[in-house]
C-alpha cells in the first residue's frame, strides 16, 4: 500500500512540474512570481524557457518511472531531485523582497522528494506497485 501511495504521489509530483514548465514556457511573467523571483530583462525570457524545459524534463522522467513500475530509479530520481527544490528554495530567500511565505512550494517539494524518495528506496522489491 506504501508503494501505491508513492506512486501516485510521485506522478502527481511528475505531473505538476511538466505543469509548470509549461508554465514558464507560456506563461513566463506568471511563473516567475508563482516561482517567488522577479527577472525582468526588457522581454527576454532566456531563464524562464531554461527552466522550463528543465522541469518538464524532470517531470516527464518522473511520470515514465512511475508508468515503467522502476521503483529504485524513481526512489534514486526523486531523492537525488532534492537538490532541485533546495537550491530554489535557497534562492527565494536569498531576495530581499522574499520570506518564508514565497519559500512553502520548494519546502513542501523537498519534503516530497525526501520523504517517497527514501520510502521507495526502502520498500521490499516483493511489494506489487500499480
Amino acid at each position: 500500500m506504501t508503494t501505491k501511495i508513492s506512486y501516485a504521489i510521485a506522478f502527481l509530483t511528475g505531473l505538476g512540474l511538466i505543469f509548470l514548465g509549461a508554465r514558464f514556457l507560456l506563461s513566463p511573467e506568471i511563473a516567475e512570481a508563482g516561482y517567488g523571483i522577479h527577472f525582468n530583462e526588457q522581454g527576454d525570457y532566456s531563464f524562464h524557457y531554461i527552466k522550463g524545459i528543465r522541469d518538464i524534463l524532470s517531470g516527464l522522467l518522473i511520470c515514465v518511472f512511475v508508468l515503467l513500475n522502476e521503483r529504485r530509479a524513481l526512489g534514486l530520481t526523486l531523492l537525488a531531485g532534492t537538490i532541485v527544490p533546495v537550491t530554489d528554495m535557497l534562492i527565494v530567500l536569498g531576495k530581499s523582497y522574499n520570506g518564508v511565505l514565497q519559500a512553502i512550494p520548494h519546502i513542501i517539494a523537498i519534503i516530497i522528494c525526501a520523504v517517497f524518495g527514501i520510502i521507495l528506496l526502502a520498500t521490499k522489491q516483493t511489494e506489487k506497485a500499480l
